[in-house]
């Protein structure tokens, strides 16, 4: 654990976080370590997540040091990314750098570490307070749950993700649509692979796994094009006699795995817009993470941008603590750039890894020509991604 700061420039201000997920967590703790007071709201029973496994690159690892947390306790340091076509043949492979590195974690984990970092920090947490409404008035905001309780503060920040109930306060209503994709996951039991993450590609289609807690777990993610809509949300069960018929066509470890997949949870991927307000202008209110700007899976930096806002949200208001308003409007400036390329970025990999005949042949050809000629290019193309640090 790193040292708590030696000055608390946010000492004797309040804010009420909205939600116990990656972004509020982290957004709690780093809070807490620059001297505010927080509470902060969940509408579960427990601070647990079911999930599945995430991945966390070097700029969500630069925070999570800066939150007091060691990251090989949440996860596993992973050695390479692979691309693989559908039959299991290696197209090309990126080695990953080990300082600061990029880590295979299962959510339940960071969920629990970053849990335990808040509680040290001294956030207050309250359990089962299902937000019903937000209300904004001239000397802050007022929170109702769905058990009639009231939350008075001068500061609420939505972490509440893609339903968010502050979201829609600063922005209005803004419907997404449906990609025309569905995702897959599972965890099944591990195996005795090395800490690499592999893809692979195939026509309309691909499939992303990766081992979770020292080779015990196995994580799955497996995507497909197709028009019948399939709900929002992470936890819709499946058959998985469905997965199976998705990618029999594959070959390599692919069909050993999804054989042992018990069970499998289906989501439809939706678009939705970056917030075009993050902040409500006057120092009362502001959103990060899902809340702010979903992110379809295709460069697995959702939990990294929920832990850069976090980081960022807090810097900013300890920066100007006595002028909150222009401390969001500076979050926001800082984030909403950055945050809607990397959102734009995921949207175009998903047609990159679904490439079908006869361009998905020379597409990966030439993968593995720039990747024997010049290995370290493609993971350098991502450079503005992972060598971003929030915490300077």
């Amino acid at each position: 654990m790193i040292p708590a700061p030696d000055i608390a420039p946010l000492a004797g201000h309040r804010a009420l976080v909205l939600g116990a997920g990656v972004a509020g967590l982290a957004a709690a703790t780093a809070l807490c370590r620059f001297g505010a007071a927080v509470e902060l709201l969940e509408q579960a029973p427990d601070i647990t997540e079911v999930g599945a496994g995430l991945q966390i690159s070097p700029n969500g690892v630069r925070v999570l040091r800066a939150l007091g947390i060691d990251p090989p306790e949440a996860g596993d340091r992973a050695e390479a990314v692979e691309l693989r076509d559908n039959t299991g043949r290696l197209v090309t492979r990126l080695n990953l750098p080990a300082e600061p590195g990029f880590f295979l974690c299962h959510r339940a984990d960071l969920i629990a570490v970053l849990e335990r970092a808040m509680r040290a920090a001294g956030a207050h947490v309250q359990l089962l307070q299902k937000v019903e409404k937000v209300t904004l008035s001239q000397t802050g905001a007022c929170v109702t749950t769905a058990v009639g309780a009231r939350h008075d503060t001068p500061l609420v920040i939505g972490a509440d993700g893609l339903h968010s109930r502050l979201r829609p306060l600063l922005n209005g209503e803004a419907a997404p649509f449906f990609t025309g994709q569905v995702a897959w996951r599972a965890v099944i039991p591990g195996d005795a692979g090395p800490p690499v993450a592999q893809v692979f590609m195939g026509p309309g289609r691909h499939l992303v796994s990766y081992p979770l807690r020292g080779g015990r777990l196995r994580n799955i993610v497996a995507v497909e094009e197709r028009r019948a809509w399939a709900a929002e949300g992470w936890n819709q069960p499946d058959d998985p006699e469905a997965l199976r018929a998705a990618f029999a066509g594959f070959g390599g470890p692919v069909p050993g795995w999804l054989a042992a997949v018990s069970e499998v949870f289906l989501w439809g991927l939706f678009r939705h817009p970056v917030a075009s307000r993050w902040t409500d202008g006057e120092g009362r209110a502001a959103i990060l993470g899902d809340a702010a700007h979903p992110t379809l899976p295709f460069m697995a930096q959702g939990a990294n941008m929920a832990l850069e806002d976090a980081w960022s949200l807090a810097a900013q208001l300890a920066a100007q603590p006595d002028d909150p308003a222009a401390a969001l409007a500076r979050y926001e400036a800082r984030r909403a750039p950055r945050t809607g390329a990397i959102v734009g970025m995921a949207n175009r990999n998903a047609r990159n890894y679904h490439l079908r005949p006869p361009v998905a042949p020379l597409a990966h050809a030439i993968l593995r020509m720039g990747g024997a000629v010049a290995p370290g290019a493609a993971l350098r193309r991502f450079a503005w991604i992972y060598d971003h640090d929030v915490t300077v």
